[in-house]
């Protein structure tokens, strides 16, 4: 039986400002990415998502980000790789510590926006997260963008990997995600996300933008949390994944 992880970005509220929804999320997903601080989220807030989470059994990773609230880690930044580094064991430090608080554990690491985008193919920065994640525990995964070289970076490097879709963005005829700029760079009809991701797991094909037909491995679907129709984007994507037969699980579990 074909088998796929299904994931979301949560723990992304600030204070009295929240973003998504956490608790219907968890109900759907089987891995989270918890904010850690620099892009999104603070401490109780987070807490809580991990604790959710946990009393879900959704397996939670640290989804670390350039520091940027202003900009909600969606703006490219140039950040000396030392300095890189240490960023990304600080907030992989802060999430273990939170989780195990929350009587669970981190089971990968996910980037976020702009990092996640720039590590795809920017070897220099790619290397300073690589080289965070083997600091502090060589057996995390790094989850990335299927086909990105970053991901052979890191299984060089002797890190596990897991390459990531994304059900909710287009697609570039290079693979890559299309800028949040651009039209149809982010997708909202639940029916069709649900479609193209079947096809990608049957087949390992996608649809990009221009009409060209690419070809992806992907162990784990992205849905984001952040967008107004999250939920209902997830919700019809895992009743089309169970209709066809296709397990829901995470990634971690093998």
């Amino acid at each position: 039986m074909a088998h796929i992880d299904l994931n979301s970005d949560l723990g992304e509220g600030l204070g009295a400002w929240s973003m998504g929804d956490d608790a219907a999320m968890l109900d759907i997903v089987t891995s989270a990415n918890v904010a850690c601080g620099f892009h999104a989220g603070d401490p109780a807030g987070i807490l809580r998502t991990l604790r959710a989470a946990a009393a879900r059994g959704v397996a939670v990773g640290a989804h670390v980000g350039y520091r940027d609230l202003w900009g909600f880690g969606r703006r490219a930044m140039d950040v000396a790789p030392e300095d890189l580094t240490a960023d990304v064991i600080y907030q992989i430090g802060a999430l273990q510590a939170l989780a195990a608080a929350a009587g669970t554990r981190l089971s990968h690491v996910k980037p976020h926006g702009a990092l996640y985008n720039t590590i795809a193919g920017d070897a220099r920065q790619a290397d300073a997260v690589i080289a965070a994640l083997r600091a502090v525990e060589g057996s995390l995964p790094l989850v990335c963008l299927a086909g990105a070289p970053v991901l052979e970076r890191a299984r060089a490097a002797g890190l596990p990997v897991v390459a990531e879709a994304f059900a909710d963005r287009g697609y570039g005829a290079d693979g890559r995600l299309l800028a949040r700029g651009l039209p149809g760079a982010v997708l909202h009809d639940p029916d069709l996300i649900a479609g193209r991701m079947l096809r990608l797991v049957r087949e390992g094909r996608i649809e990009a933008a221009d009409g060209s037909v690419l070809r992806l491995r992907a162990q784990s679907i992205c849905v984001h949390g952040d967008t107004p129709a999250a939920v209902a984007i997830a919700s019809r994507l895992r009743a089309a994944l169970a209709a066809a037969g296709v397990a829901l699980r995470p990634f971690a579990a093998g």
